[in-house]
């Protein structure tokens, strides 16, 4: 499988963690998203005429939406990251993945005007953010008192992978995750995740992972 990338896209890098942690070997293909705009050229346009990235390549299959994306490795590698049969627990799911475009209209919107200069207006963006946040706070509150971790079960889904990096770099776009416990008890759920990979801005859990380059001591 290719997945054209750019390493500092959240959208990108749901995609390399999805297949971090199923074991899934991709064929990385960086993309010069800035300054170089290469995926609104021809070769890439040709590929998804939306003109946006990541894109995934397997055989003759195109995909252009990372949450097709992040179904497709779990149905393939994974299906217990579905979810599960139960209509409700698949209706949470479906739900938390459609939420997961306003995070990176608003939340990815304020980064983007902060880090690259995209013009947009860092206000609204910034309070559309805040609601959506405070919208999955207490989503992760009435989880919690289900005894849950993640958002629609005990276990993580496609739904906590799709949500995650959004979040996760909110500050970046100068919103803090400070009035947030449960967001940040779900942050670090996921960082501690087996086979958890980081991207610029999101570290693993150096309190519960071994550092994989230990300073050998001067005997």
């Amino acid at each position: 499988m290719k997945l054209y990338d750019y390493i500092l896209s959240p959208s990108c890098y749901k995609i390399r963690l999805m297949a971090a942690l199923l074991g899934v070997k991709l064929d990385i293909r960086p993309v010069d998203f800035h300054p170089g705009m290469e995926h609104r050229g021809p070769e890439l346009l040709a590929l998804n005429p939306a003109g946006s990235i990541p894109i995934l390549m397997d055989g003759d299959l195109v995909l252009t939406e990372s949450s097709a994306m992040l179904a497709y490795l779990a149905a393939r590698s994974g299906p217990e990251w579905l979810g599960c049969d139960a209509p409700q627990e698949a209706a949470r799911a479906q739900q938390w993945l459609s939420f997961s475009h306003r995070l990176t209209t608003n939340l990815g919107g304020a980064r983007l005007h902060q880090m690259l200069l995209r013009p947009g207006n860092i206000e609204a963006l910034r309070a559309q953010g805040i609601a959506a946040l405070r919208e999955l706070e207490a989503g992760l509150f009435e989880q919690r008192l289900r005894d849950m971790r993640f958002l629609t079960l005990d276990r993580p889904t496609i739904a906590d992978i799709a949500c995650f990096p959004y979040v996760a770099l909110a500050p970046d776009g100068g919103i803090s995750l400070d009035a947030y416990p449960n967001i940040r008890l779900w942050l670090r759920a996921i960082r501690s995740l087996e086979g958890f990979m980081e991207m610029p801005g999101i570290h693993r859990l150096h309190e519960l992972k071994p550092d994989p380059h230990p300073v050998k001591e001067d005997k």
